[in-house]
């Protein structure tokens, strides 16, 4: 988490554009709210992870995204594997703080896994909507 420490004092004014999402991924925007889950910016993510050890952070993008960077801490469960099974063996108590991330607004990876954590019990869900988009917009670090 040093990256993450660091990320804030580093951090460069955002710039105007949205990135594109991966190949494969619909142009579509995802939810402005998804019920039971908090959303968050990247400072807000920042701030949790700073506050919340226990924090497990998912990234529900695809392999071949995660080979472009990831955000440091997180673990790689893909939506498309996503399942009550799955998160209970990355997080195994229901009220473990969980916050979950993908490419950005025209994402739907990351909402899809946090609703399925909500609809599998998990009490405790954020959901970083603006994903790596307003992560690398604002020159966050990212681990390669």
């Amino acid at each position: 988490m040093l990256l993450l420490a660091a990320a804030t004092a580093a951090a460069a004014p955002a710039v105007d554009g949205t990135a594109p999402g991966s190949a494969g991924e619909e142009d579509s925007v995802s939810p402005e709210v998804i019920d039971g889950v908090t959303k968050l910016n990247a400072e807000g993510l920042i701030e949790k992870v700073m506050d919340m050890p226990q924090l497990v952070l998912i990234d529900s993008r695809i392999s071949a995204d995660r080979k472009e960077g990831f955000i440091e801490g997180s673990i790689s469960l893909p939506d498309t594997e996503t399942s009550c099974t799955t998160l209970g063996k990355v997080v195994p108590r229901k009220d473990s703080p969980v916050l979950f991330y993908c490419n950005g607004v025209r994402c739907g990876r990351s909402a899809r896994a946090a609703s399925i954590a909500r609809d599998c019990g998990y009490t405790s869900i954020f959901w970083f909507r603006k994903g790596m988009e307003e992560w690398q917009e604002k020159q966050y670090p990212l681990v390669q």
